[in-house]
């Protein structure tokens, strides 16, 4: 996918002599550096492929300076754009002078950079990309800012920092919340920790961090469940919010898997779609013949790298084991599973092998489970969710007792941690991905049994690829019923299906969106 900064939409921009993969070559002054990632960036490449590269190629004191100065000019780019069609008296269609301008604009609007450095460090920037016929326009338009920044950067500020189609639909979908959600977009997320609950309390890990100087508060969310043939269901999920972001190699017992890096509502998939099993479990254990109880438990985690929900996951099944292999019936323990197997999908290898890096980590490995005679089946594959079947060549194709499904997204609600979104996706993709959503729901929802629960999750915060799609689900199939959130949840906004999540603030999460399904009929 591209995108330019060029004045009109569908012109390409003029003279790129940089190339997609000329930024495997990093050298020349930091700011040439930032701006040949910025310009690999809209010639398709993810911040995530370039920013390490970016990092590694310079002296540790100036890391930190490239890392704010990249990070502000994505979050910022779309008002920027705008602010410099604003500045020039002719359309400057180059697209590496209009990043190398915008570059400078940052260091004078939004990171305090001495205006003397700022111009004159910018102007030898675009010389040293080969631009120095735009070095007079450049100095100019820098200038002029510098003379009244307070009064360019209010006129940054005014509006979103948004593609305008992005912006509209936001608008549509969102129009209550739109300016705070806008806003908040172009915010730094804050940084938040999950702590492996199979080994220690989240209290337990504050008071570490205490002891490292590390400030972080206890962030609980709560919601009730109506789950059928169920009382009052409730669940809890804590985490912890870090006053200020940390490098995860600074946290205390971090390599050892003590906590892993998720955003708080993230944290919420896990225990949903577990509380959900627990429930079906002990309707089951009410009402089966001994005859008639399964042996083993069989839940899918579909699209399941880097491995994050997938290791909650694991973590609350190892902590809770011996309630979810024996549930109370009439005050005696009765025996419900002797297994749970547990398969995880996901389309790519490199992913794939990330799920396996991540549960190394924690501890969490098919061999570590084993060695800690944890009745517990891993399966990790690489497949295709619009088209694996987890029954094989079996005759029976129900197969899942839960199904976790972190869909594939537009990942609208992560903007603030991945600000590249907004300059590398289109309107277009959109219907694409809602369609590769709906190939992926068809494929899955017959796999799974009678009676179980499919978990709906996406980290997006549109309501086509969200509560219009669901709706679109439930239209198509008559053997599915949307469970219910109840009214006191603190979390999210309710929808005619589902709960929504909006990364509305800097405190708050970012945007998730989470439905549950349970399969009334074959």
């Amino acid at each position: 996918m591209r995108n330019t900064s060029s004045t009109s939409k569908n012109n390409a921009p003029r003279n790129n002599k940089l190339k997609p993969s000329s930024n495997l070559i990093m050298n020349g002054s930091v700011r040439v550096r930032v701006i040949r990632t910025l310009l690999a960036i809209q010639n398709g490449q993810s911040l995530s492929s370039v920013l390490d590269p970016l990092l590694n190629s310079l002296h540790d004191g100036d890391k930190g300076f490239a890392h704010a100065l990249l990070l502000t000019t994505l979050r910022q780019w779309h008002a920027l754009a705008r602010l410099l069609d604003t500045l020039a008296d002719n359309p400057i269609d180059e697209v590496e002078v209009r990043t190398t301008i915008q570059v400078g604009l940052v260091q004078l609007l939004y990171l305090e950079v001495a205006d003397h450095a700022a111009i004159h460090e910018t102007v030898e920037a675009v010389k040293e990309i080969e631009f120095a016929h735009a070095s007079g326009l450049v100095n100019a338009i820098l200038r002029k800012v510098a003379k009244n920044p307070s009064k360019f950067r209010k006129k940054c500020d005014k509006k979103h920092s948004l593609p305008n189609w992005l912006a509209y639909q936001l608008k549509q979908d969102w129009s209550e919340q739109y300016d705070e959600l806008t806003q908040g977009l172009r915010q730094a997320a804050p940084m938040f920790l999950r702590v492996n609950t199979a080994i220690g309390s989240v209290e337990d890990y504050q008071h570490t961090l205490d002891g490292a100087e590390i400030d972080a508060d206890l962030v609980e969310l709560t919601s009730g469940i109506h789950l059928p043939n169920a009382s009052a269901t409730t669940l809890s999920t804590t985490g912890l919010r870090l006053h200020q972001s940390t490098a995860v190699n600074a946290l205390p017992h971090f390599a050892e898997g003590v906590a892993s890096v998720q955003d708080l509502h993230a944290q919420l998939a896990a225990p949903i779609i577990n509380t959900a099993l627990m429930a079906k479990l002990s309707a089951e254990s009410s009402d089966a013949n001994d005859d008639e109880k399964s042996d083993e438990l069989h839940i899918l985690d579909a699209c399941a790298a880097p491995g994050g929900k997938l290791a909650h996951w694991l973590e609350l099944i190892s902590s809770n084991e011996s309630s979810l292999f024996h549930v109370k019936q009439n005050d005696e323990s009765v025996s419900m599973v002797s297994k749970v197997k547990l398969t995880a999908i996901d389309n790519e290898a490199p992913r794939i092998e990330r799920i396996h890096t991540n549960l190394q980590r924690l501890n969490l490995s098919q061999h570590d489970l084993q060695q800690a005679e944890k009745n517990i089946e891993l399966n990790i594959v690489c497949a295709d969710a619009t088209t694996w079947q987890g029954a094989g060549k079996k005759k029976s194709k129900l197969v899942f007792d839960a199904i976790l499904l972190d869909s594939p997204c537009t990942a609208t609600g992560v903007i603030r941690r991945h600000p590249d979104i907004s300059i590398l996706r289109t309107e277009e993709d959109i219907e694409q991905t809602a369609l590769l959503q709906a190939d992926i729901l068809h494929n899955l929802w017959p796999q799974l049994k009678v009676g179980g629960y499919l978990l709906y999750v996406t980290c997006s915060i549109l309501k086509q690829e969200n509560v219009d799609q669901m709706q679109d689900f439930m239209t198509y199939y008559t053997n599915v019923a949307a469970i219910e959130f109840s009214d006191d949840c603190n979390w999210g906004i309710a929808q005619t299906i589902g709960r929504q999540c909006l990364p509305i603030d800097g405190t708050s999460g970012d945007g998730f969106y989470y439905a549950l399904l349970q399969k009334t009929s074959e």
